[in-house]
């Protein structure tokens, strides 16, 4: 065998393994399965034994195909952990570190999660995006984004491989402008039934919680709104259109920077938040910060 290899080559391999066949492996990589099929004969040139067996229409590892798998997990598995470190250490200037977050979250939560980030002993230079939590941990697979904030954990439905670092919860508090919520202080939460109000659309887990609560509480309230966008609804509920929901956590934010009221608090609902990372123990010195004051200080309340 060779001194030297082609890890292209053996990227390809690796990927059909794993795939099971050369049309997957093709679909994943977007490249032809010709292309696929040529690579490998050349790897088992290289090698001097072939790497598969037909069965049907499927293919088999032979001996030499798992020995070589062996190897060529470690190698990749490795290639990530480079990947990995080597972000939050940058040979020159800022640490780049990029977040993601779940488009439903309050900007104001995500601002206080991040915060302690931007005071590490290094420089940190921060990039936010903001999206659909599927997006965003597609992102996070292929090392786009070094965390995802969200109030909904990832589960093993989502074929990605990523961890949930629980940060914290908080109860909701109702909001409403200064005359809509002096009608309805009294007799909460009752005041809610036939009362406008601001909702996440029906896709994010806090909506759900909710309309549960509602129905619990034989609540039916008129539903003015349903937004993506947080920031958006709080600015109908600014105007007077309806009540919103929001974390317990920033009330003091939200009726300072949107002028409104608080009209009640629930307690029986709590939104939990999570960092997402790569990582199944925390490495990244900015999420590592991120998970640790968020624990001690923003959810301790």
């Amino acid at each position: 065998m060779p001194d030297t290899m082609n890890y292209k080559h053996l990227h390809y391999f690796w990927t059909v393994a794993h795939e099971g066949s050369i049309a997957k492996a093709s679909e994943k990589l977007h490249i032809t399965p010709q292309t696929i099929s040529g690579q490998l004969s050349l790897l088992e040139q290289r090698i001097g034994n072939a790497l598969f067996d037909k069965v049907g229409r499927g293919l088999q590892l032979t001996e030499t195909g798992r020995l070589v798998l062996h190897y060529a997990d470690e190698i990749f598995e490795l290639g990530r952990e480079l990947s990995d470190v080597l972000r939050g250490v940058p040979a020159v200037g800022p640490s780049e570190f990029i977040v993601g977050a779940a488009s439903a979250l309050p900007k104001t939560i995500v601002y206080k999660i991040i915060e302690p980030a931007l005071h590490l002993p290094h420089d940190i230079s921060l990039t936010s995006r903001e999206g659909a939590v599927d997006t965003m941990l597609a992102d996070l697979a292929i090392h786009k984004v070094d965390m995802v904030l969200s109030d909904t954990p990832v589960t093993n439905a989502i074929s990605v491989k990523a961890y949930n670092h629980l940060l914290g919860e908080s109860g909701l508090s109702c909001f409403a402008a200064a005359r809509l919520a002096k009608t309805c202080r009294n007799n909460f939460p009752q005041s809610l039934h036939n009362t406008p109000v601001l909702l996440p659309t029906p896709q994010y887990a806090i909506r759900q919680l909710i309309d549960g609560w509602l129905h619990e509480n034989d609540i039916h309230p008129v539903v003015f709104g349903q937004f993506d966008d947080s920031a958006l609804m709080k600015s109908f509920g600014q105007a007077g259109t309806g009540i919103f929901f929001m974390s317990s956590t920033i009330e003091e934010e939200i009726c300072s920077n949107f002028n409104v009221r608080v009209i009640g608090r629930i307690d029986e609902i709590k939104q939990k938040y999570y960092a997402i990372s790569a990582e199944r123990k925390v490495k990244h010195p900015a999420v590592a910060a991120i998970c640790d004051s968020a624990r001690s200080a923003l959810f301790s309340y």
